[in-house]
């Protein structure tokens, strides 16, 4: 089918949001916290703009994340960076097959000398959590995460506990060792709100590493630029980002084509609907924008479904994956004309 340019009059949008409560999103002070955490972590992490911009946009929608590639790209890295940049309290879980459920959120210790048990608080009690080589962890221990991912508190011995916000978890996994690992189950792939990859530097980019890397490491002086605060005000925003019914149609028709599609056995759920609809609103926002476009969309599509789709096993064979299926269903969907 053939796409019909968008055409999107913001003056159309100056009084609505994503609500209709009459609300303006402050996408100017968002878009300001964006390039000023992104030019802070590109002291230390050289050439991956478009990964920084959705890890921004995964947090900004309350969600969490998922790097995947080879060892040595800098996946940890980047997320030291981020959580350094963003000046909130962060931890790191280094994932092995050993690690037990209670070495991330905690367990309860009797104490002699009062004689009473008392809660020590897990890894998991922070503001940014760094899972590194989750697949690593036995699915008991990652499925401690999951209460933490899902619903911002965990329950230990009976007694539940909240995390303070923002708890975002950045999780590394290596898809190509597969030696002594659990592969995530598609339940707690899914509570990700996004999965990319770096994928490795061009040698003018690796020529600039070295420089930054010659005396010490640049991510040693890296300070923080924002507050916790900021993130929580900038989540906020988001959601006054309007976001037109046409637009709301076209990526719900993406969605609904990815349940028909004869080479996926798992299509979108409606999870993976309001992950587009948030992912859609941080993007525009980070963009300076107070309304969603397509091409929004389409920038946040493939992170955001690739994990969520489940190929028949004869499309494997055929070599198909999940990032052709869904180039061939937004080629086949006409984008929609906005206008005022």
């Amino acid at each position: 089918m053939t796409e019909a340019p968008p055409v999107v009059d913001p003056s159309a949008h100056a009084g609505a949001s994503a609500g209709g409560a009459g609300e303006v999103a402050n996408v100017a002070a968002v878009s300001e916290f964006a390039k000023r955490v992104i030019a802070n972590v590109e002291h230390a992490i050289v050439g991956k703009r478009k990964q920084l911009v959705l890890s921004l946009v995964a947090w900004f929608s309350g969600g969490h994340v998922l790097l995947e590639d080879v060892p040595g790209v800098a996946k940890t890295m980047l997320a030291r960076a981020l959580a350094k940049s963003i000046g909130c309290q962060f931890k790191r879980v280094q994932c092995t097959p050993d690690l037990l459920p209670t070495d991330v959120t905690g367990t309860s210790i009797f104490n002699q000398k009062e004689a009473e048990f008392e809660f020590r608080a897990g890894p998991v009690f922070t503001q940014i959590l760094l899972a590194d080589e989750i697949n690593r962890a036995t699915p008991r221990t990652q499925a401690s995460l999951l209460e933490a991912m899902a619903e911002g508190c965990v329950t230990v011995d009976g007694t539940t506990h909240v995390l303070e916000k923002p708890f975002l978890v950045i999780a590394t996994q290596n898809p190509v060792d597969h030696e002594g690992t659990f592969p995530l189950p598609e339940a707690q792939l899914d509570r990700f709100l996004m999965r990319f990859s770096l994928g490795y530097p061009s040698m003018e980019e690796e020529m600039r590493m070295l420089e930054l890397l010659q005396h010490t490491h640049p991510i040693d002086r890296l300070p923080a630029v924002a507050t916790a605060k900021e993130l929580i005000a900038a989540q906020a925003e988001i959601r006054k980002v309007h976001v037109d019914p046409r637009v709301r149609q076209y990526f719900l028709q993406i969605i609904e084509q990815t349940r028909r599609h004869n080479d996926l056995a798992l299509g979108g759920s409606p999870r993976a609907t309001i992950a587009l609809f948030r992912c859609g609103q941080a993007m525009a926002a980070i963009r300076g924008r107070g309304f969603v476009t397509p091409d929004d969309i389409k920038r946040v599509l493939s992170p955001v479904m690739n994990h969520r789709l489940i190929l028949r096993p004869e499309s494997r064979l055929r070599k198909v994956t999940t990032e052709s299926v869904l180039q061939e269903i937004v080629s086949e969907i006409a984008v929609p004309t906005v206008q005022a």
